[in-house]
């Protein structure tokens, strides 16, 4: 195995332990075209079902990832976050409606938990880098969470302080958590966008090796085939 492959893995089991301390301590191609549909996610509720919106870098590479885990149903990729309302592609990229590039998750929770997804977040993107991720650099893709409900948001302030004072990362952590109730999906074209495009340059250099690295670091947790 390579070195890249242990660094991974002592990665996970520092927050693997972080995560069962939250558990403790917590009681546990039209660009031009406008986005109509929008949910309003606060609170929201599903027979069997939980939500979680998460921003990480664009979006395409926060969506393929979790798409590969058991127990995720759906993923999203849309804006959430902003002052404009119905808010096009063209208008996020300029970095000026304050919206971030994000995913809501539909998932499972008697397969997979919040806490999880939190743990697969954490560890496919770089939470230290501030509004960017490599170089796509703009306050539309910081990272951030964005809780529906109180849980969600101690969880993750927890999470975040936790991981923190663990070292998991060089430097600290500078994931947002946000408050909105509006999530703008984005265009077509934009959904399941890598695995629809898998060989598009962008791809294969930037979204590729965070689907990898997740396959690798958790093939525990991925869908069965």
């Amino acid at each position: 195995m390579s070195p890249l492959f242990f660094k991974l893995g002592e990665m996970r089991i520092i927050i693997l332990f972080v995560l069962s301390t939250c558990f403790f301590a917590l009681g546990c191609q039209s660009q031009s075209k406008v986005s109509k549909e929008y949910v309003k996610i606060k609170d929201m509720r599903m027979e069997n079902k939980e939500v979680a919106v998460l921003a990480g870098g664009c979006f395409w590479c926060v969506e393929a990832p979790l798409l590969l885990l058991e127990g995720v149903d759906t993923v999203e990729s849309g804006y959430i976050g902003g002052d404009v309302e119905n808010p096009t592609y063209a208008q996020i990229s300029t970095g000026n409606t304050g919206h971030a590039e994000a995913v809501k998750v539909t998932f499972d929770p008697t397969i997979i938990s919040f806490d999880e997804l939190l743990e697969v977040f954490f560890t496919m993107h770089d939470p230290t880098q501030l509004n960017r991720q490599g170089n796509d650099i703009g306050t539309q893709y910081r990272s951030a969470i964005f809780p529906i409900n109180k849980e969600q948001e101690e969880k993750s302030r927890y999470y975040i302080e936790e991981l923190n004072k663990s070292g998991a990362f060089e430097k600290p952590i500078v994931t947002t958590i946000e408050y909105a109730d509006t999530f703008y999906v984005a265009e077509d074209y934009h959904q399941n966008y890598y695995n629809r495009n898998p060989n598009e340059m962008y791809c294969q250099l930037v979204a590729r090796p965070k689907v990898e690295k997740v396959k690798k670091v958790f093939a525990d947790k991925l869908k069965k085939k």
